[in-house]
């Protein structure tokens, strides 16, 4: 299985377009030891020909071009995805869909849930609509393997997350367990298997279970701290607001973490607020001293 960190940052990339936080200002005049990252997504390949694209942020078409082995070499038009999941349907997950418009048809599997908000709330599976027959809804039952054509090897089972709905949904603050899912991946050939969240609000005994059966972890690093937006300056939402669990408390994911057998574990969706943005910090040090790994924008993932 390849996998390849198309963008590792949380809504908004880094550093964001708005703001001027510590992070943000360093990335940007250089005194930062940090490399700027684009919207948290990632594509899959059982060959390194064909690829399933795990949500499309609003920075698609930039990581598209940044990432040779999804042009389809030999077509006029064309990309190597052939295939989307969606985990959820926030904004810096599914947004990217409106850049793929030149594109459509495409095959786009997402729970029940995840299709209702991009139909109403955000209609972007209606507004397609009007592209080449827009997007073809899959639906994923959670618990449920399946696999798509493109990459007949990789099966996916989605687990329910314990998170929150879109600020756009009528479900925010009271979501359903569609809303918000992690994706195992497992790889038929080599039983290689991955536990891939950018969401996770909170991890329950289901969840706890998958994960140790992972040899690898792709997991919501989104804020060092629960209350890091207010202690930045730059917002009022908690990460538990947001549906996101910090990685540094008392049973934060960083606990959570050390107590997995996977091989690799590596967060992804790193709010640009987050000092393990910067490679010199006290905090950086302290996951690398714990085996936990920062992605970055173009990492590869060999399993």
């Amino acid at each position: 299985m390849q996998i390849n960190v198309l963008g590792s940052a949380a809504g908004g990339g880094f550093p964001q377009w708005n703001c001027n936080c510590t992070n943000c200002q360093g990335v940007r005049n250089g005194t930062l030891n940090a490399t700027a990252r684009t919207q948290s997504s990632i594509a899959l390949s059982d060959d390194g020909t064909d690829f399933v694209l795990c949500n499309a942020s609003p920075d698609i078409a930039r990581q598209i071009a940044a990432t040779p082995a999804l042009n389809k070499t030999g077509a006029l038009r064309g990309t190597a995805i052939g295939a989307i999941i969606l985990t959820d349907s926030q904004i810096d997950h599914s947004a990217g869909l409106l850049s793929l418009r030149e594109g459509c048809p495409h095959q786009v599997w997402c729970t029940p849930e995840v299709h209702d908000d991009l139909t109403q709330g955000f209609p972007v599976f209606t507004m397609l609509t009007h592209w080449n027959g827009g997007l073809v809804h899959h639906a994923i039952t959670p618990g449920e393997p399946f696999s798509v054509a493109v990459c007949p090897a990789l099966t996916f089972t989605a687990i329910p997350l314990l998170s929150n709905a879109p600020p756009y949904s009528q479900y925010r603050g009271k979501p359903l367990p569609g809303h918000n899912v992690a994706l195992f991946i497992e790889d038929t050939r080599s039983g290689k298997t991955l536990l891939y969240a950018p969401g996770l609000g909170e991890p329950d005994s289901e969840l706890l279970g998958w994960m140790k059966k992972a040899d690898c972890l792709l997991i919501d690093g989104t804020l060092w701290h629960d209350n890091e937006l207010a202690a930045t300056g730059v917002g009022s939402n908690t990460g538990k607001d947001m549906g996101h669990l910090a990685l540094a408390e008392e049973q934060g994911l960083i606990a959570l973490l050390a107590s997995m057998p996977a091989a690799r574990k590596i967060l992804i969706h790193i709010n640009n607020t987050n000092p393990i943005l910067d490679a010199d910090s006290a905090e950086r040090q302290a996951l690398t001293q714990l085996g936990i790994e920062v992605s970055w924008d173009g990492m590869r993932i060999d399993l």
